[in-house]
């Protein structure tokens, strides 16, 4: 079963015995505990039938013994066992999965890792209740994931804001949705989310930040990436050389990518493989750097990296100056 339709199965009072969310992508399995929390039982019903457990602090038999007591003046009681993957033997719940109360709700939130699907305990819960598997993301799925959660929202976003929220927050998507609803806050509903209104709300530079370093870099513009550096190192606690070189990393990486397989396959696959559906910034790189030099830069990439980290670099160069040497090698 899929998120959307768990959701809407629980809008419409559908409503299973158990529920095993699990998998590497915390957000999916927040978004649906906690929907269950806050919608199953009205105000005066959660005061007696709901009950949160954390997977540290239970036992298997903590969690049959709360859900196998019935419910006080309500249809059903919901039990929601947070962390549940620090719950000591959990597969051990299967004897309950098999005979489940039917006016008990219990949610296993287990995040970090997918539960093992050849055990008896998953193949229960899969035959009873509901299993749901919250992967991760791709790169190149998250933008459109920013743009339905904004569209949700009642707002709309361009494709250079949603690139640069996944620049600069990675693809955690519980770090992005938390900060878009902090900004949601401050401007008018319906409105467009744009650079210039991140960059007052969330503090992300829409002329100064990777993305456009990135560009600079692409097209060789040496006057452009030097502002940019500049800028970056006026601000080291925004821009920290640790977090600038694994992005300027994965789009050299995505340019070897492109420029090593562009000949070899069609638009489709070529876009799976370096892993964006726009491919345009690659084609363009691609002029200007070399197979060879793309590889050296990614070299120079890795050996930066550790220098700023303290490796073979006595201190006395600061980040700025590395990154200074390393935008140099890169753009000659």
């Amino acid at each position: 079963m899929t998120f959307e339709q768990i959701i809407q199965n629980l809008q419409n009072k559908i409503y299973h015995p158990i529920y095993l969310l699990h998998g590497e992508e915390s957000y999916f399995i927040d978004e649906i505990s906690d929907y269950i929390e806050a919608n199953v039982l009205d105000e005066m019903e959660r005061e007696f039938n709901l009950t949160v457990l954390y997977g540290r602090d239970c036992t298997v038999d903590a969690i049959v013994s709360a859900a196998k007591r019935y419910p006080m003046m309500a249809n059903y009681q919901v039990i929601i066992v947070k962390e549940a993957q620090d719950v000591p033997k959990l597969e051990e719940l299967a004897e309950y999965v098999e005979k489940t109360v039917p006016t008990t709700i219990l949610v296993l939130a287990h995040k970090t890792k997918k539960v093992d699907s050849r055990k008896v305990f998953f193949k229960r819960a899969d035959k009873f209740g509901v299993t749901f598997e919250a992967k991760k993301l791709y790169d190149n799925q998250v933008p459109a994931w920013i743009k339905e959660f904004v569209a949700q929202k009642g707002y709309t976003i361009d494709q250079k804001s949603c690139s640069l929220l996944v620049e600069y927050l990675g693809g955690e998507l519980t770090k992005i949705a938390n900060e878009l609803e902090k900004l949601m806050l401050n401007i008018p509903s319906k409105s467009e989310i744009t650079p210039d209104i991140i960059e007052k709300y969330i503090g992300i530079s829409k002329d100064y930040n990777v993305f456009e370093l990135n560009k600079a870099l692409a097209a060789k513009n040496v006057l452009k990436a030097n502002q940019i550096i500049t800028h970056f190192a006026l601000n080291p606690k925004e821009n920290p050389i640790q977090k600038v070189i694994p992005i300027v990393f994965s789009f050299f990486l995505k340019l070897l990518l492109y420029q090593t397989n562009v000949k070899k396959v069609n638009q489709a696959d070529l876009k799976v493989i370096v892993g964006t559906p726009f491919l345009t910034e690659y084609e363009n790189a691609a002029r200007l750097f070399s197979v060879q030099k793309t590889a050296m830069i990614i070299s120079y990439l890795r050996e930066y990296d550790v220098k700023s980290k303290g490796v073979d670099n006595t201190g006395s160069v600061d980040s700025g100056d590395l990154l200074k040497e390393l935008v140099f090698k890169i753009l000659h």
